[in-house]
């Protein structure tokens, strides 16, 4: 991709929006919105406000859209199914009209969430099937950006690592949360199975599809189809706790309380388009957990033995 392209990232007060700053910040003009301004290079935008969206994003006047925020917890999505649709998929309708009009392509994060798991994998073409509310409002999105917007990237993505304590809110800061909080045994799922996506590479691999005008639906994901039960086990390993910690496998009905929103069996994607066309730079989940775990969580669990009663 050229540098010194102006490019509008709405919702990039997440653990992805902090990957594409990192990303795109030294050789682009950002601007950089979200309803949660927890960064000092982020301002105030309610996506789902489309004349204070349109507003903002024509004054900036940029050469690409990023779309990235969303509602993410499955279960916030079943009891508001409203707001679910309004920030999910009115909001993505809000940003397909800006792209046409400003004639400027559109860059659209979906999931793996939106298959039923019926199969073990899924390629670009699969045909989705979203459960709940949050996989069909995500679905709803992907399609309207495919069906109308010229320019447009789709880019669907696994089980997210990415943003450190701060702003990691899925599998692995909920793990480390357990063991910073002096947890010796952690019961994870031995029935969902999915592909990691370390935010990083996927915003390096989004910013190589950019740079080729080969618009369309890809899936981008880390190389090496697991569950998370075993993502678990590595993570344990790859912190030298083997000997320390046990991760006990149990099935999705120990958590039915807590995370009661359908999930798929299986969300493995597979990165077919990408390997294809010779543009797939994702790097096996195990290196990247690897290298997360060791820039994000340097120090984390240092105090943690202190405050461990055996």
């Amino acid at each position: 991709m050229e540098a010194g392209k102006r490019i509008y990232i709405a919702g990039a007060g997440g653990m992805l929006g902090d990957a594409f700053h990192r990303v795109f910040g030294g050789s682009q003009d950002l601007k950089c919105t979200d309803i949660d301004v927890n960064a000092p290079w982020l301002s105030c935008l309610d996506f789902r406000d489309f004349d204070a969206y349109r507003a903002d994003v024509l004054e900036f006047r940029p050469d690409y859209l990023f779309h990235l925020g969303a509602h993410t917890s499955l279960e916030y999505c079943e009891e508001n199914p409203d707001d679910a649709y309004a920030t999910n998929t009115l909001s993505v309708e809000h940003a397909a009209h800006l792209a046409n009009e400003l004639d400027i392509p559109l860059l659209y994060i979906s999931t793996a969430g939106i298959f039923d798991g019926a199969q073990e994998t899924y390629d670009d073409w699969d045909q989705p099937n979203p459960l709940g509310h949050y996989a069909r409002s995500k679905y709803m999105g992907e399609r309207f950006v495919a069906e109308n917007v010229r320019r447009h990237l789709v880019c669907r993505a696994g089980w997210m690592m990415g943003g450190g304590p701060a702003k990691d809110k899925k599998f692995v800061q909920k793990l480390m949360k357990q063991l910073k909080d002096g947890a010796r045994e952690l019961f994870v799922v031995n029935d969902k199975l999915g592909t990691p996506t370390y935010t990083m590479d996927f915003a390096r691999n989004v910013e190589l599809l950019l740079g080729t005008g080969f618009w369309g639906i890809y899936n981008i994901v880390c190389p090496g189809v697991t569950s998370r039960l075993e993502v678990a086990r590595f993570l344990v390993q790859s912190l030298r706790l083997k000997d320390e910690v046990t991760v006990t496998p149990v099935s999705s009905d120990h958590f039915s309380e807590e995370y009661y929103a359908p999930r798929p069996p299986s969300e493995r994607l597979i990165t077919r388009k990408l390997d294809l066309r010779g543009l797939n730079n994702m790097r096996d989940w195990r290196q990247c957990l690897d290298e997360y775990l060791a820039e994000a969580y340097g120090g984390y669990l240092d105090d943690t033995h202190a405050a461990d009663p055996f």
